[in-house]
């Protein structure tokens, strides 16, 4: 497996240490968004930790008929104040870690944004979380589904929670210090706010070295 290959991804709501792992990693990064939706993944689910064990942040989505929605046009649902719910959660988790105070004004405001789609969403977290990593945002939508463009790995389907077993061997995920380790072993694999907020500058080393080469 070349790490000097672009490499093609699900689109991800606040996407695991995994996928920016391999988001530093490799020249290029296409983003699928012709996909149908998978339920259960990290299109639209993020996993923190809180006092009691890991909690799953769920975007709600509207519930179309007839053929599957493409995840391109996949529309939230907002009849819920999930964004609220979730925001207080994300406050309650990491209030105490190093780095809340430092990153909180750049990641509040995502949810008082009331975006149409949930694929515009992602990307725009992942805009925000570049920023944050002080990483290139290079990524490409894809044109098709079916064509995985040359010279890229297909990880479409391998960063994913319903995975039991860790199909990517070159991913090690580098232990760091989260909340409530008096409480629980370490976590591997949890959204990059958990690493964010513990980590601050350290996150991109933290990346780099969960990815073995």
């Amino acid at each position: 497996m070349s790490f000097e290959n672009n490499i093609l991804l699900s689109t991800a709501y606040f996407a695991p240490v995994h996928f920016y792992s391999r988001f530093i990693t490799h020249p290029q990064i296409f983003i699928e968004q012709f996909e149908h939706f998978n339920k259960q993944t990290y299109r639209n689910r993020a996993v923190i930790m809180g006092g009691n064990g890991p909690i799953s942040l769920i975007v709600p989505v509207v519930k179309g008929r007839g053929p599957k929605t493409l995840i391109k046009d996949l529309k939230i649902s907002y009849e819920m104040d999930w964004q609220r719910n979730q925001w207080q959660t994300i406050v309650s988790a990491y209030n105490s870690s190093p780095y809340f105070e430092y990153y909180k004004d750049d990641i509040q405001p995502i949810f008082e944004k009331k975006t149409k789609n949930l694929f515009n969403l992602n990307q725009y977290i992942n805009g925000v979380i570049c920023d944050l990593l002080e990483i290139e945002n290079k990524t490409k939508l894809t044109t098709d589904f079916e064509e995985v463009p040359a010279n890229t790995l297909n990880f479409r389907e391998v960063i994913s929670p319903k995975n039991r077993t860790n199909p990517d061997t070159n991913f090690q995920p580098k232990e760091y210090t989260q909340v409530f380790s008096d409480k629980f072993k370490f976590v591997p694999n949890l959204s990059i706010l958990d690493l964010l907020f513990n980590e601050g500058p350290n996150s991109f080393t933290i990346l780099e070295e969960s990815l073995r080469k």
